[in-house]
């Protein structure tokens, strides 16, 4: 079937949600009682780590830039930044 703009859309609604019930409802539905223990793998805890978003920028690093500049003493190697590129592309290529 080809779709277009000329095919009538047809909205379902809401569908109905059954009734959620948590494991600790179940369980003392049925007389039990206990606790679960969880154990996450170093990768999963290094995951969590980097939602935090704390790793997402070195604020030392951006400090000690923004004085480089203000004080204008940052130089800037085009060399190293141009291998660097090179380096990157090379590496998206393979």
């Amino acid at each position: 079937m080809k779709i277009n703009s000329s095919t009538p859309q047809t909205s379902l609604g809401p569908l109905p949600l059954a009734p959620r019930q948590d494991s600790a409802t179940s369980q003392a539905s049925r007389g039990q009682t206990g606790s679960a223990h969880v154990a996450l793998s170093a990768t999963s805890r290094r995951l969590l780590e980097l939602q935090d978003g704390s790793a997402d920028i070195d604020v030392e690093r951006v400090a000690a830039l923004r004085d480089a500049i203000a004080a204008g003493k940052l130089t800037v190697d085009p060399e190293r930044i141009a291998d660097a590129l090179i380096a990157s592309a090379r590496e998206l290529l393979k």
